[in-house]
């Protein structure tokens, strides 16, 4: 569950009844697990530190997913294979956040005249479903249970996004303040 957050917080319900009721009636989609999962990682971002939580080996934060994917790459940098799941199963859930709840901040990155970010050659849909793709790989020991939800992640990418999409216009709705934060934050 989310990192310092209960289940049973009143966030953590409105998540839970939002990412249900648009899966389910938007998307014809009542995937228990899947809407599961959707509300933890929208639960796990309402903290800054958990969207930047990947770390290189000085220590400092990851912001770009460029960068990420290096860190997630045992061919560049990552140490075990361990570390290559933990950084894609980042990189998935982020790259889903940002383009399901957040898809004006991947416009504005397209959008620059100048080449800010490596993040703007990147299409986030394509990467965060490859990323979600390698985490259901790892089908042995801990990670076997998961596998699957990962897969169904990877192949259906393009819907839970749209699905958040509907999640983050609920919430704009309800102008939650602690959801208005950090967009404010992410977007400036």
């Amino acid at each position: 569950m989310a990192v310092g957050i209960p289940k049973a917080h009143p966030l953590v319900r409105l998540f839970a009844n939002l990412t249900r009721e648009n899966f389910t009636d938007h998307l014809g989609w009542p995937d228990a697990e899947v809407i599961g999962y959707v509300t933890e990682v929208l639960t796990d971002f309402v903290h800054i530190d958990q969207v930047y939580k990947v770390r290189n080996a000085q220590g400092r934060r990851v912001e770009e997913v460029a960068e990420m994917l290096y860190e997630g790459d045992v061919l560049h940098r990552a140490e075990s294979l361990e570390r290559e799941r933990e950084v894609h199963k980042h990189v998935g859930d982020y790259t889903l956040f940002m383009a399901g709840v957040f898809p004006e901040f991947l416009h504005r990155l397209k959008r620059s005249t100048a080449v800010v970010s490596a993040d703007a050659l990147l299409d986030f849909i394509r990467v965060g479903k490859v990323s979600y793709r390698i985490v259901s790989e790892f089908t042995y020991g801990p990670y076997a249970p998961s596998a699957p939800l990962f897969r169904k992640l990877s192949e259906n990418f393009e819907l839970c996004v749209y699905g958040l999409g509907h999640v983050r216009a609920e919430l704009d709705r309800l102008r939650d303040p602690r959801f208005q934060a950090l967009k404010g934050h992410l977007l400036g």
